[in-house]
């Protein structure tokens, strides 16, 4: 990718912490919205020609952003999105512009990062156009481990009390989250992975109360891309007792999401070729829902349609994406495929 030259981009600087100011600097012109967005429509468009692709997948690796607002008249509905770009909104982000362009231009959109960025009216833009969109935020360490290491607690009849998580890294993605509003989408989206498993066992958890969950990120210029992370799991065990799990993880952080990166694409693109029908519509192939809650498995915070229930079992997720490709290779599956949660039935 060395000889690769990257694209002007745009910097909207309420979105990011102010210590990244000095990077913006290959920048998109002016101060207009819709400006901005017709410039990447025109990139996009011109980079798929110039490859001759027959699709597209926009994948948002940049910084992570402060929430957005989500309120009538600026982002419920496609149409609301569309004018609030053309009129110059403050609280439409850089990444709303960039998943509404790639929309538009029926390129595939996957959030990489914690924001909000998949607003309800840009989901509802994205049904409209038939496009795949995804999120929220790359699954690669410390909340991978934690998917997987809560889904076997409670399975084992053990109930974690307390999960708190410290992280300290020096990388980039380290400094902008020193800023409280990034770190707190960022805190969102790693708080919310043991929600299911709770909510599954009403044995352990019979009134819904969830484990006391803390995430502490530190920026650490001296460590680089080298992330370091810790976690304490506290459960309660037989007869009032406590069992304590303490790990330490040390992991190069840009090497563990670039696969992530490949596999969504992957997956994405995989999605687009693969239609489906059922008795109930008699016999009418359809494409799946075009929130493609498929790649939960590699996101922290999955986007789902809907009305459907969020899965971050770790193994359930996993299972989705292996009996799908068991489907499509003309091996029968059983239930655990979760069809009916990604397609539109």
């Amino acid at each position: 990718m060395e000889k690769i030259v990257p694209k002007p981009s745009i910097y909207y600087p309420d979105f990011i912490a102010s210590n990244q100011e000095n990077r913006a600097n290959n920048l998109i012109p002016g101060k207009s919205k819709k400006a901005h967005l017709e410039h990447i429509r025109k990139d996009i468009r011109e980079f798929k020609d110039k490859h001759g692709l027959e699709a597209v997948i926009v994948l948002w690796t940049a910084n992570t952003e402060r929430y957005t607002e989500v309120q009538s008249g600026l982002n419920l509905t496609a149409e609301e999105v569309l004018a609030s770009i053309d009129s110059n909104k403050e609280e439409i982000s850089p990444s709303n512009i960039f998943a509404v362009a790639s929309i538009l231009e029926g390129a595939h959109y996957i959030n990489g990062s914690p924001q909000n960025t998949l607003v309800p009216g840009i989901v509802v833009l994205a049904e409209k156009k038939g496009v795949f969109i995804g999120g929220d935020d790359f699954k690669s360490g410390q909340t991978k481990i934690k998917s997987a290491l809560a889904e076997f607690l409670v399975n084992s009849g053990l109930k974690p009390e307390s999960i708190v998580s410290y992280n300290h890294l020096g990388n980039n993605d380290g400094k902008n989250l020193s800023e409280a509003r990034q770190f707190r989408s960022k805190e969102i989206s790693k708080s919310s992975v043991v929600d299911d498993m709770v909510a599954s066992n009403q044995i352990l958890y019979p009134d819904g109360k969830k484990p006391d969950h803390v995430v502490v990120i530190k920026y650490v210029p001296f460590v680089g891309d080298s992330k370091r992370a810790m976690d304490e799991y506290v459960c309660s065990i037989f007869m009032g007792g406590l069992q304590t799990i303490a790990m330490h993880n040390t992991c190069e952080d840009s090497l563990l999401a670039t696969p992530l990166i490949l596999d969504l694409t992957i997956i994405t693109e995989l999605c687009s070729r693969i239609k489906y029908t059922s008795p109930s519509n008699d016999g009418k192939f359809e494409s799946f829902n075009s929130v493609l809650s498929l790649l939960s498995l590699l996101l922290k915070a999955p986007v789902v349609p809907q009305g459907t229930p969020v899965t971050n079992a770790f193994n359930r997720q996993l299972s989705s994406i292996t009996k799908l490709l068991t489907v499509c290779a003309g091996i029968s599956s059983d239930n655990d495929l979760q069809l009916e949660f990604f397609t539109k039935l």
